[in-house]
């Protein structure tokens, strides 16, 4: 009988199957699997995403889908290569993405995004008041969202993991800016930040003690400047004071006192911020009229109003604007200068809650269970649950935590 011949091919793939192949990371999928979308950021320029390849990675393998925009990492060095080898579904546009159950995303959404977004869906998003308008949460309401600001959300000691993440990001980056501005180039005053041999140091004024501040002092005086820190509570400047394990000149906002400390100051970096709403304004635009000719202030408290009269909400692409010719600095988001690594402690912050939101049962489970949770949402499935803003734009409310034992 004669014996069949081998062709090329045959002997070809007979090799092949003595090679290692690849096969499938194993992946578990439950009834309490998130569905989470990650879209690109459109408002502020806004160069940030919430979530990391790595982040992503962990989720998938934990049985949880992730949807990501074409792009969206982009801006802060993620590619969308690393998060589909990550295990996400990258999608071509916006209404994609939007159909996700849970949307995590860096700025509240814009006009645009409403067209887009799933009714009865979750949105985890900064909440910048100065920036929003009633119609923003009464779009929210009628579309039943659950609206969750990731700057309320508290972790179980009381802390705000995101505020106190991305204050260490912007205190740090604070005087690279500052630096910056005071230059001769910028139009500055012409002084290097700190102090040398023979040459007076650098006379900054930080209004505020909380972690934004604890990490300017911190650099500042690194550098050899002279600091003085105001503050409406002296537990915070107690804290302070400990916290950085230095002698510093500290004071309560004093109108008189802090009006001499800025009219001398080269630089004037106002970090106040309030519980609930807008931050205080105590730096008056007489105090501004004192100060000399190139000096900077930089308004970090921006986002929530401002803490000088003189400060309105400008760009990274248009950062400064003078007025008598002072130098203001007022870019909402600071931390997106340096968006990868603000990303990575954004993914920080949010990885841990998501892996427990769906070991927990959902959204829903996560805010019932956890009190400190539960402080972050403002508005759930079409009723507002912020008292503060349900104040400051004239609207009604109910209490989320009567809402919540309503149900059981």
């Amino acid at each position: 009988m004669a014996q069949a011949q081998i062709t090329g091919f045959e002997e070809l793939a007979k090799q092949s199957a003595l090679y290692p192949q690849e096969s499938m990371v194993a992946v578990r999928k439950n009834q309490n699997s998130l569905h989470i979308g990650l879209p690109k950021e459109v408002s502020l320029q806004e160069n940030r995403i919430a979530l990391t390849p790595d982040a992503v990675r962990i989720l998938v393998r934990n049985g949880h889908e992730v949807w990501v925009e074409t792009k969206a990492g982009e801006d802060a060095n993620f590619s969308d290569h690393e998060y589909s080898e990550a295990g996400a579904l990258i999608v071509p546009s916006p209404k994609e993405v939007f159909q996700a159950q849970l949307i995590l995303k860096i700025e509240p959404l814009v006009e645009e995004e409403f067209a887009y977004v799933k009714s009865c869906s979750t949105i985890i998003s900064a909440l910048n008041l100065p920036t929003l308008d009633r119609s923003y949460f009464e779009k929210l309401n009628q579309s039943k969202i659950t609206g969750i600001g990731y700057e309320l959300i508290e972790d179980p000691v009381g802390g705000k993991p995101i505020i106190r993440a991305m204050g260490e990001i912007a205190g740090s980056t604070l005087l690279h800016i500052a630096a910056e501005y005071l230059s001769t180039s910028h139009g500055g005053r012409g002084i290097i930040l700190g102090g040398i041999t023979g040459v007076a140091p650098t006379k900054i004024v930080v209004l505020g003690a909380g972690t934004v501040a604890e990490y300017v002092i911190r650099a500042a005086m690194g550098l050899g400047a002279d600091v003085k820190v105001f503050d409406k509570h002296i537990y915070r400047l107690q804290r302070l004071k400990y916290a950085i394990s230095q002698n510093i000149y500290t004071s309560i906002i004093d109108t008189d006192i802090m009006a001499e400390a800025i009219s001398r100051a080269d630089l004037v970096i106002g970090t106040m911020r309030a519980k609930d709403g807008l931050s205080p304004m105590v730096v008056t635009r007489e105090m501004v009229d004192a100060m000399r000719p190139g000096s900077v202030i930089i308004d970090v408290s921006i986002d929530q109003g401002g803490s000088f009269e003189t400060s309105r909400l400008t760009t990274h692409r248009d950062p400064i604007f003078k007025y008598n010719e002072v130098i203001h600095y007022c870019v909402p988001n600071i931390p997106s200068r340096v968006a990868n690594t603000a990303s990575t402690a954004l993914s920080n912050v949010f990885l841990p809650f998501l892996l427990q939101t769906g070991t927990i049962g959902g959204i829903e489970e996560m805010i019932y269970a956890n009190r400190w949770f539960m402080k972050g949402v403002f508005c759930h499935k079409g009723t507002l649950t912020n008292a503060h803003i349900a104040k400051n734009y004239n609207m009604r409310y109910k209490d989320l935590s009567l809402l919540m034992a309503a149900r059981m």
